[in-house]
């Protein structure tokens, strides 16, 4: 009996939470199915393709945002960062998410859906169509980004970065010629990962609003 598509996919989302993106190779997957790695391409045919499969499956879990809870900013800020939020979450759900998502364009019910989640509200609220398009797309790059350095950072994470080692070197030349640089240390080094999240969030989100709110929305 052959393997499908999605048992693949599962297995190889499996093997990436234990050896990472450079570790999850065509013959390693093909080894964890116990199949021969040409029975593999038949289905990928190569790693992009499949990384193209797992992106789609951390976006699947990504539910569109329910209706406003009676927050006092505007619904169509309410629904986006609800769905911005969703995004990090999906991606953090996996060793190296943002990695494997990063760049692949994938064309899928999962990736549409969260665009639509984004950038409807924002047509919705007045938004023409290129606000409303990069906007979405701006919050996504900046998820993605964000995410790509937390998992890198994250003490807790495999192979994480040595944020402590990396600070000494990085103090002591910002010490010699770039105050502002040293002056900002403390919250440069901050691994509160989830207030400096929602800090960046609510800069695109406030800077949409005031663009909205300037006739600036075409």
């Amino acid at each position: 009996m052959g393997i499908s598509r999605e048992v693949v996919i599962a297995t190889a989302l499996g093997l990436l939470d234990e050896v990472g993106l450079e570790g999850l190779t065509m013959r390693r997957l093909a080894d964890a199915l116990g199949i021969k790695a040409a029975s593999l391409y038949w289905h990928f045919a190569n790693k992009q393709v499949l990384m193209d499969g797992m992106a789609d499956a951390l976006m699947a879990g990504v539910a569109p945002p329910g209706p406003a809870d009676g927050s006092a900013a505007p619904a169509w800020r309410t629904a986006v960062g609800a769905t911005a939020r969703a995004v990090r979450a999906a991606l953090l759900a996996r060793r190296d998410g943002a990695r494997v998502f990063a760049g692949t364009y994938v064309v899928t019910d999962n990736v549409l859906r969260v665009a639509e989640s984004m950038i409807g509200p924002l047509r919705e609220a007045g938004a023409g169509t290129r606000m409303a398009g990069w906007g979405a797309f701006s919050i996504l790059y900046y998820v993605l980004g964000f995410v790509m350095e937390e998992q890198a950072l994250d003490p807790s994470a495999p192979a994480a970065l040595d944020v402590a080692g990396r600070r000494a070197p990085f103090e002591a030349l910002a010490a010699q010629r770039y105050p502002h640089v040293l002056a900002a240390m403390e919250d440069l080094f901050d691994l509160d990962f989830d207030t400096r999240f929602e800090a960046g969030l609510d800069l695109i989100l406030t800077g949409l609003d005031a663009k909205m709110g300037s006739g600036a929305n075409s």
